[in-house]
């Protein structure tokens, strides 16, 4: 669902010249799979997202979604996709009913189509006691709800979620994650991208440790654990680090 190969993305600034967010990435992601980027803030993990979602274009590279070229064939991407990040972009003055039928017009569902959908979600992520309730008023939680609504109304096959528990209380956290567990038995190709270490564990199927724009190692949390001798994946990840720092030194 989901292969990139030697993905790069490299920015021009003019103060600090030629800035590579992203080196040679490489990794794919199967139906009812859910991969883990596992890295820092500033690891690269948000501008790989993004280029999955046809936000950036790659330097160099190939990246494919749902068999559709990210860069000939964005269109095709945007339909396969449910893209989930940071920062919201949620109009304050729509309430949760009118953005998402807004979004589900947007993907060409029909009116019923839509408010049949928007009926199963509001309910699956118990968002009925707000859903007439402005953007503005509603909590942090609340808005997360609606995003991953939002993600999800025109039932894409991959979902891409950039840190999508950052900013919420516990109970609300582990609300999100349950729900991207029950999306991966639903069969969907999930990309989840976090700095979080027991998130990472508990849910990705396979992790790809990324680091100032590469791949330091990747496999399933055994696999890791074996290759390193090392059961907790933050030994694991300091231990990766540490050997790239001596390795540029």
């Amino acid at each position: 669902m989901i292969k990139v190969t030697h993905l790069k993305k490299v920015f021009f600034d003019k103060k600090r010249g030629k800035i590579t967010a992203v080196n040679d990435v490489n990794f794919h992601c199967r139906r009812g799979q859910i991969f883990g980027l596992l890295g820092p803030n500033g690891a690269g993990k948000t501008t790989t997202l993004r280029i999955l979602a046809t936000m950036m274009k790659p330097t160099t590279g190939e990246v494919l979604v749902n068999g559709y070229h990210v860069a000939k064939e964005a269109h095709k991407v945007r339909q396969s996709i449910g893209f989930l990040s940071g920062e919201t972009g949620l109009y304050d003055r729509f309430t949760p009913c009118e953005t998402i039928l807004f979004f589900g017009r947007i993907n060409g569902l029909a009116e019923q189509e839509i408010r049949t959908s928007m009926n199963e979600i509001f309910q699956i992520l118990d968002m009925k006691s707000f859903q007439d309730v402005r953007v503005d008023k509603l909590s942090t939680g609340m808005k997360q709800k609606l995003s991953i609504a939002r993600a999800i109304i025109h039932n894409p096959p991959v979902l891409i979620f950039d840190e999508p528990t950052v900013g919420l209380d516990v109970i609300t956290a582990r609300v999100v994650i349950n729900y991207i567990k029950e999306f991966r038995n639903q069969g969907k190709c999930i990309i989840f991208s976090t700095h979080q270490m027991p998130e990472a564990e508990k849910l990705c199927d396979e992790i790809a440790i990324i680091h100032k724009g590469e791949i330091l190692s990747a496999g399933t949390l055994a696999d890791l654990q074996q290759k390193f001798r090392e059961k907790d994946l933050e030994e694991i990840f300091f231990k990766l680090v540490k050997v790239k720092v001596e390795e540029s030194a």
